[in-house]
């Protein structure tokens, strides 16, 4: 930021330190996520708290949450927020499996000599939790309760 800590940031000083358009402010703005303070002539201008909620959001968002959700997050209020916040680390969970799955997947692609890789049974067996039902050797192959 080209401003100085001791002096509020404007929306537009803001925006381009996050490398955001205005207007993504304004609408976080807009539906409760921040409320800059405004100058005489009625411009927003942003403090040290206000920098902090825009780079809670942005973190909230990158890891997958929705404005509602950062809204709990964010509420002074708590009422709600534990169960938002649980609900969002069981996604986060079944997501971080997901990708494991899909890592030793590729990683077993990159390594495998077969023509198609969806014929080669290891490859296979990274999808067998999804296979279940379809395939009956690998039905006998997955434990009870996937």
């Amino acid at each position: 930021m080209k401003s100085s800590p001791d002096r509020p940031w404007s929306v537009g000083e803001v925006a381009e330190r996050f490398d955001l358009p205005t207007n993504v402010l304004r609408h976080w703005e807009s539906v409760g996520l921040l409320s800059p303070a405004r100058d005489g002539a009625g411009r927003r201008r942003y403090g040290p708290d206000d920098v902090v909620r825009v780079a809670v959001v942005l973190r909230s968002k990158a890891a997958g949450m929705s404005l509602d959700q950062i809204a709990h997050l964010l509420e002074r209020d708590m009422s709600g927020r534990h169960q938002v916040l649980q609900a969002h680390l069981d996604d986060l969970d079944r997501r971080m499996a997901e990708m494991r799955h899909s890592k030793a997947m590729t990683e077993h692609a990159l390594r495998c000599s077969a023509h198609d890789i969806s014929t080669c049974p290891r490859f296979r067996a990274e999808l067998a939790d999804v296979l279940v039902g379809f395939d009956p050797a690998i039905d006998a192959s997955v434990p009870a309760g996937v």
